[in-house]
Parts: C-alpha cells; sequence; structure tokens
C-alpha cells in the first residue's frame, strides 16, 4: 500500500509520517529524494542561489521521482511493503502546477510519464493556511521554494483544496492547525 503525506510547508508532514510509521510499522521515503539521484537532485532544486525557470524545476521533480519509483519505490510495493511517502506527484501538481502557473493538467502528463501511472492508494493532506504554515517554518533556514511568499502558497493550498475535491475516495484531509497527537489520531483513524 502507498500513502502519501502532503501539504505546505510547516504543515506538520514529517511530524505526521514519524508517528504513522512507528504505528503501521511501514517503510518511509520522501521526496525528492530516496535515492543517491533524487537527492542529488533534492540538492539542485531547494538551493537558494540558484535561479531555476519553473518549467525545469517541473522536469526535476518528475526526474527525481521516475528514478525513486524505478529503483525503490516499485520494488517495495512489489514486495508487499506498506509505504509512507512524503510528498508524491500531488506535491508537485500543486507547486508547479498551481503555485507557479503551469498548468495542473500539464504537469500531471509529464508526472504520468514519469511514474509509469503508479497512483497512491490513500493521500492523506495536511490542511493549514498558508500563514500558519509559514509561520511554523519561520525559525529555519529558507529553501528556495520557501522563499516563493504568500501569494504563492495562497495558489498551492488552493490547488491542493481542488485536487482533494476532485478525488474524495483517496484524498483524507486533515486540519493541520490541531495538537499532533490529535492529527495522527484522525490519520490513523481514517486509513483504519
Amino acid at each position: 500500500m502507498l500513502i502519501t503525506v502532503e501539504g505546505l510547508d510547516g504543515a506538520g508532514k514529517t511530524t505526521l509520517i514519524s508517528g504513522l510509521a512507528r504505528s503501521l510499522g511501514a517503510v518511509v521515503l520522501r521526496e525528492p529524494g530516496g535515492v543517491e539521484l533524487s537527492e542529488r537532485i533534492r540538492a539542485l532544486v531547494a538551493d537558494p542561489s540558484l535561479s531555476v525557470d519553473p518549467r525545469a524545476e517541473a522536469l526535476l521533480y518528475a526526474a527525481a521521482r521516475a528514478q525513486l519509483v524505478a529503483e525503490k519505490l516499485r520494488p517495495l510495493l512489489d514486495e508487499g511493503a506498506t509505504v509512507l511517502l512524503d510528498r508524491f506527484v500531488d506535491s508537485s501538481l500543486a507547486y508547479q502546477g498551481g503555485g507557479r502557473g503551469l498548468g495542473v493538467e500539464e504537469i500531471r502528463a509529464l508526472n504520468l510519464f514519469g511514474t509509469g501511472g503508479l497512483r497512491p492508494d490513500r493521500t492523506l493532506l495536511l490542511r493549514i493556511e498558508p500563514s500558519q504554515g509559514l509561520a511554523r517554518i519561520a525559525g529555519r533556514e529558507a529553501d528556495r521554494l520557501e522563499q516563493a511568499g504568500g501569494e504563492f502558497f495562497a495558489r498551492v493550498a488552493q490547488t491542493y483544496d481542488e485536487l482533494a475535491a476532485a478525488d474524495p475516495d483517496r484524498f483524507i484531509v486533515l486540519d493541520a492547525a490541531q495538537p499532533p497527537a490529535t492529527v495522527l489520531e484522525s490519520a490513523l483513524k481514517a486509513l483504519s
């Protein structure tokens, strides 16, 4: 089973995944990353000193995702593992499709090719107001995407909401403003 965890920066994905992994005995992977090539791409797309065209950004994320699927994710799923994945295609749909204005369907087509059509069984969307999420990460060094500003994150949040509304059988929307233990309890209840 593939369970993805999505949401704005600062929504609490890492905290939730940690709790879920303990409870479900799942393998945890992150995006971009998880395998050597994808980790190198992660360093590039996060680097605040680089100017990256939005189309190049979308292609880099899709490339990192394709390598993760081929090298690690698909083999784990074929072995029967439960995998918790910190971000997947929905992140690109929201961040590059909505946030960067490249179009959700264009980014969906690119990632359909990159993943060979792999789709999550369930997606946990940690819903938080963009200002709250940004406030939670204010103390750490911002990466290139985190520097994009409030209007960008408002578009990302809106796109996530639209994705969840369009696929209610897959998406489980959780209130990320709640205490972490409450969010974890809600996630486990929804997944069961």
